[in-house]
């Protein structure tokens, strides 16, 4: 059974906790406008001397990142304690694909996760040695069926997925992540490498949580709450997230079986 904090918030429970991981999009942002409760949410952890990560499933860079957050009006102090799964997979790549050919796959707003090595980006995908996933192309935004047809004579390259977010809502708007594409890539036969949440490395990169109490927050059961769950982390799910029509229909117990996780907590929304 998965405990409600509507009513008392948050601080019922944080002294429990010594690092939290907490999700940004559907959490701290709606991809649009930050949510002032999520924020107060921030400043009594710190007031609290805990710790915090705003773990991010963002196919950028960490100071890419930080830009759109400081966009949004996020004071530097908060944005600081952002780290990215781009950033987990920026490390990756320098360290072993550095002078390898790759095809991008994902919108130019991305651009920024290679800009190292863009020399080495390759507009025939025949000519690649791996494929990089960041997301889906802006004109090809939700059509899998493409991306199965464009992959299906290259399942032997390996794929970086970048997000393994199958969808996000932006507003009111949902749209395919990258994690989707990696998935058409993975039922093919194609091998996927990826990075983020839940996968643990992103976590272990971001901080040190050896032997520390840890609560991971995110309205996403397939990776914040999974990646909890694989870490052995307790969880709490913001319900009015991605699964809001599933909560919303079912209840948390039932969903959270048919997703084969574990939930601890719940809240509506991200309230101290």
């Amino acid at each position: 059974m998965s405990e409600n904090l509507d009513n008392n918030g948050l601080r019922l429970i944080a002294e429990n906790y010594d690092i939290f991981y907490i999700d940004l999009w559907g959490v701290i942002h709606n991809g649009i406008n930050i949510h002032k409760n999520a924020i107060e949410v921030l400043e009594e952890i710190t007031k609290a001397r805990k710790k915090y990560v705003l773990l991010t499933n963002a196919p950028r860079p960490n100071k890419t990142v930080k830009s759109s957050l400081e966009k949004m009006g996020m004071n530097k102090e908060i944005r600081e304690n952002v780290y990215s799964s781009g950033e987990a997979a920026l490390c990756y790549l320098k360290k072993n694909l550095l002078g390898e050919k790759f095809y991008h796959l994902g919108p130019p707003k991305d651009f920024d996760l290679f800009l190292d090595f863009k020399k080495n980006k390759t507009t025939d995908i025949k000519q690649s040695s791996y494929l990089l996933c960041t997301g889906l192309f802006e004109e090809q935004g939700e059509d899998l069926n493409y991306y199965k047809e464009l992959l299906k004579e290259h399942i032997n390259k390996k794929m970086i997925c970048t997000n393994p977010d199958l969808i996000v809502d932006k507003g009111d708007k949902r749209e395919l992540c990258a994690g989707s594409v990696a998935l058409v890539f993975d039922k093919m036969g194609g091998k996927v490498v990826y990075f983020g949440k839940p996968f643990p490395e992103v976590y272990n990169q971001s901080i040190n949580n050896k032997g520390k109490k840890v609560l991971s927050i995110g309205d996403n059961l397939n990776t914040d709450i999974k990646g909890a769950n694989l870490l052995n982390y307790d969880s709490m799910i913001i319900s009015n997230g991605v699964h809001k029509d599933e909560i919303k229909k079912e209840g948390i117990n039932i969903v959270s079986k048919k997703y084969k996780v574990v939930v601890n907590f719940i809240q509506t929304e991200l309230k101290w």
